[in-house]
């Protein structure tokens, strides 16, 4: 996966394919395309557009979700294959008998994981992130006592200034969240449906007719990185939702991570967590295969200080 994200948002356009390309036309007239190995998502952001059941085979075939979003860019609707991994029926089984101390005990992990992500760019932006640290040490299986609400209570006007309310049905810094969020969320999807997982079987989400309630749970300690692009823009005076800031934050798929293969972009280190959690389920390992620090590498945050 290498991270591109396709987004559609003018009506009129149709996609086909071209010879191992995702082709978009307007007025019969290719003015676009795409290599379909080289795509994480595609993201539909207009009623007026027009595809065949081949493009959609196609996408499916890869394992790239499409993803409907509606107003301020909050998704309304995800397509997601059915999954081609070739023990996906005993991943499943073992993942949908898990009992619920072991999902307690990973969603602790991913709690613990998302708190440091956010106190290391906390720390990144020179704001105190002591009590953080703290929470994070507190964080019991299951997070019973939701450290995670407490830590985003801190967290978010330490990061965006104390007038800031997260609303997902906002303008601004919350749409361009928004957009950020939906990314990362079908590059979860795909992670996990490539991984041979059930999509819908969650760790801690619970959320009533939600079919992504997986894709919720590991996509958390990643959410930073989207956080820190966005407060990025909006200190550079773009805070609308625009085709530069589009680019920008969907560029954060590609960011490195420090793990213990290596510097690996998110949007692969993704697919090792669902790996990794397939592997829990399957007894060959207890922990999640999360990065080694859990904020992008400081090079890659090309408008972070």
């Amino acid at each position: 996966m290498s991270g591109r994200i396709v987004e559609i948002g003018t009506p009129g356009r149709s996609l086909h394919l071209e010879h191992g390309f995702l082709a978009i036309r307007a007025d019969g007239e290719t003015i676009a395309r795409t290599q379909l190995d080289d795509i994480d998502a595609v993201i539909a952001a207009t009623p007026g557009l027009y595809w065949s059941g081949n493009v959609l085979a196609a996408l499916a075939e890869r394992s790239i979700p499409v993803v409907l979003v509606g107003r301020n860019y909050a998704p309304i609707a995800h397509i997601l294959p059915l999954a081609n991994h070739h023990s996906q029926g005993a991943i499943m089984l073992a993942q949908a008998e898990s009992g619920l101390p072991m999902r307690k005990r990973l969603w602790s992990q991913i709690v613990k994981a998302k708190i440091e992500a956010q106190a290391e760019i906390l720390e990144l932006l020179c704001k105190p992130a002591e009590r953080l640290r703290r929470l994070r040490s507190e964080v019991k299986s299951g997070d019973t006592t939701n450290r995670e609400a407490s830590a985003a209570q801190y967290y978010w006007p330490q990061l965006m200034g104390s007038d800031f309310r997260r609303d997902r049905g906002a303008e601004g810094v919350n749409s361009q969240l928004n957009y950020g969020y939906t990314i990362l969320r079908a590059a979860a999807a795909r992670a996990i449906v490539a991984a041979g997982l059930n999509p819908s079987l969650s760790l801690h989400h619970a959320s009533n007719g939600q079919a992504l309630r997986l894709a919720d749970d590991l996509m958390e300690p990643f959410r930073p990185a989207i956080d820190i692009c966005v407060h990025d823009l909006a200190a550079s005076g773009k805070s609308d939702l625009n085709p530069e800031t589009k680019a920008s934050i969907a560029a954060t798929l590609l960011v490195d991570y420090a793990t213990e293969n290596g510097s690996t972009p998110l949007s692969h280190v993704l697919v090792r967590l669902a790996q990794s959690l397939a592997g829990v389920y399957a007894g060959q390992r207890i922990v999640l295969g999360l990065p080694t620090r859990m904020r992008p590498l400081i090079d890659q945050l090309a408008l972070a200080p």
